[in-house]
Parts: structure tokens; C-alpha cells; sequence
């Protein structure tokens, strides 16, 4: 057992249960020098993305000791196949119409910059914000091994795995500022690092509490995220594009004779 590592949750009927962060454990065997991993079954998929290690899918207990005996033999778990081209029920291709408002997020897309898109509701500003993925490149090898890895540090590796498409979080303005950078006893990640190499969408950006907004201007500037607790210091990816959709004001209409917004209403809800 000198270069083999073995993880997992031991149940007390002798069962192997799934744990967090299955791949992140796997890449630190790999670059220990080990040559194999027995994990849990349901962990094998996203562990066996850390190439070269030879992972091994472990139910029970005794399934272990039988191969490390002799008497059967565990099969290893292939190699990870290529990700299938994304199919997307919301296509870029769908939305007809607002030819500067597309060709702004083509542009957008191209340099990897952050959007902020303004109009009268119904103008179609959620709309495309959320086909807008379906113009982005696919994940690389390495971006998908930092996308499963977040995503395993909160337990929704199998979703990482199975998506071929970059992550795209949308949370509700009523979110807190932990509930977008993470945080807990045992720090964990929020939405920006769930976003991490896709895209964070704030719809009706306003309406967002303000100290939740100030928690972004960190993970924007570094592309990373800290979090420090009495248990130790955790430092999640967090490089994410952000589209943000807003109406330009309270009612959604100023331009126009249906707003019925004061002035110094419209002013403080831009500011």
C-alpha cells in the first residue's frame, strides 16, 4: 500500500459512501507520486480526470480487502471520454432582432468582457443574457478540471461532469453576500466560484442588496476568491464573466410618457 491512496466515507454496514472534493484529492495523490486510487464508486468518474493515476471504484469494504488480498480483482474505471457538443435548448441563434444589443455581446464574448444591459421590460435583455453561453468556446481540458473540482467541493461533481457546457448561475436578488462567495463553519464556494470559467448573470441588478454587490469587486479584480474563518483560510477560482440586466428605472419605462418615476427617484436607483 506504499504508493496507493484510499478515500472515502466508510458506512457501518461496511459500505463506501461518496465524499466531496474526489478530484482535488486524486490530483494531490498524482502529484504525491502515488500510482493508484481506490475510491468510492459513485466518486470513480470524476476521479479518473486526474490522468495517469490508475483509479479504482470501491463499494464495500470487504470488495477492498478482497482485491488487496487476491481473490478478486476490482476493474479499474476508464478513461473520462470527450465531452459531447453541448445542445442548447436556449440558442444564441433564436433571438431575431436587437442586431446592436447582439453584436455588443459578440463582442463581449470574443474578449472575455463584463456586460451591463439596460432597457424597458420586455426588451429582451433575460433573453439573451441567457443564450449567451451558447457563443462561448468549449471548455478546455484544464478548465474542466477546475469547473469539476468547485463543483465537487460542494458535492455536484456529477453535474460537472455530465454538462459539456460552461456553468452559467443566475441567483436571485435576493441572495446574500455569503450566498454569492461562499462561506460556512468549513468554507465552501458561492456563486462566483460556481461560475468559475462561465458565466455569473444578475438579473434586475438594482434590486440586489448592496454589500452582496461590494463582495463582487475582489473575485472581478483577481479572478480568485478568499475566504478566512477560525478554521483556516480558503482561497476558491472565481473567474467568471458577469452580465448584469437592469431597467433604467424603478418602473421600467423612463424615456417614455408611461414612466411615472420622479427624477430624484430615477437617481437614486441608478446610483
Amino acid at each position: 500500500l506504499n504508493d496507493v491512496c484510499i478515500f472515502g466515507e466508510l458506512s457501518l454496514d461496511g459500505s463506501v459512501r461518496p465524499v466531496r472534493g474526489a478530484l482535488s484529492m486524486a490530483l494531490a495523490a498524482r502529484s504525491a507520486d502515488f500510482r493508484a486510487v481506490y475510491v468510492p464508486a459513485a466518486n470513480a468518474q470524476e476521479a479518473s480526470y486526474a490522468d495517469s493515476l490508475t483509479v479504482y471504484p470501491v463499494r464495500t469494504l470487504s470488495e477492498l480487502i478482497n482485491h488487496l488480498s487476491g481473490r478478486k480483482q476490482l476493474v479499474p474505471c476508464p478513461p473520462p471520454p470527450e465531452p459531447k457538443p453541448a445542445e442548447h435548448d436556449l440558442d444564441y441563434a433564436h433571438v431575431l432582432g436587437q442586431h446592436l444589443v447582439k453584436r455588443a455581446l459578440e463582442v463581449a464574448a470574443a474578449g472575455g468582457h463584463n456586460v451591463l444591459l439596460s432597457g424597458s421590460p420586455g426588451s429582451g435583455k433575460s433573453m439573451m443574457a441567457k443564450r449567451f453561453s451558447s457563443i462561448l468556446p468549449p471548455l478546455s481540458h484544464d478548465e474542466r478540471l477546475d469547473v469539476i473540482r468547485v463543483w465537487s467541493a460542494v458535492g455536484r461533481a456529477q453535474e460537472a461532469v455530465e454538462r459539456a457546457e460552461r456553468p452559467f448561475r443566475a441567483p436571485h436578488h435576493s441572495v446574500s453576500a455569503a450566498g454569492l462567495v461562499g462561506g460556512g463553519s468549513t468554507p465552501r464556494p458561492g456563486e462566483v466560484s460556481l461560475a468559475h470559467n462561465g458565466v455569473l448573470f444578475l438579473d434586475e441588478l438594482p434590486e440586489f442588496r448592496r454589500d452582496a454587490l461590494e463582495v463582487l469587486r475582489q473575485p472581478m479584480e483577481d479572478g480568485k476568491l478568499t475566504i478566512a474563518r477560525a478554521a483556516g483560510q480558503v482561497t476558491y477560482p472565481a473567474d467568471f464573466q458577469l452580465i448584469a440586466a437592469m431597467n433604467p428605472c424603478p418602473c421600467g419605462w423612463y424615456g417614455t410618457n408611461r414612466c411615472t418615476c420622479a427624477k430624484e427617484r430615477v437617481q437614486q436607483y441608478l446610483r
